[in-house]
């Protein structure tokens, strides 16, 4: 028996906050399927060289009472990025909070807009500690 990876699911609740968050990290749309009689869409974004390893945002188009209010059940997206620090401004001058900053030059996390935790990393050997990072405290769950 084998396994192949698919993608992670995770439930939206504002799909246009959450594809422009998703965006920022710099994922495109890869796929979308609306269903008219199921009233929802997926749509699945994924970083430019992964495209087989996607996101899939689940959007009901009647709203979804069913979402928790805190998502720390299902653990954390993870990404990494040649450039933490700029991901981190970037994600900063959107209104991205910065939960935990990387402090370290090698780790971030964040939230999207449906509370699901990300996780940023340094792609190779962590960059220096810098300011602004060094100093700023975490805020909320990471």
């Amino acid at each position: 028996m084998s396994l192949k990876y698919l993608h992670t699911m995770i439930r939206v609740k504002n799909l246009d906050k959450t594809m422009a968050f998703f965006e920022l990290l710099g994922l495109k749309e890869t796929r979308r399927h609306e269903n008219e009689k199921g009233r929802f869409s997926l749509i699945f974004m994924a970083a430019p060289r992964d495209e087989d390893c996607p996101v899939e945002l689940t959007y009901n188009w009647d709203g979804d009472d069913a979402l928790p209010s805190d998502s720390r059940h299902f653990g954390h997206l993870a990404y990494e990025t040649n450039d933490i620090y700029a991901l981190c401004h970037t994600l900063m001058d959107a209104g991205v909070v910065i939960n935990r900053p990387p402090h370290d030059g090698r780790m971030a996390f964040v939230r999207s807009p449906d509370n699901i935790s990300v996780e940023l990393l340094q792609a190779g050997e962590p960059q220096a500690p810098a300011e602004p990072w060094i100093s700023m405290g975490n805020t909320g769950h990471w």
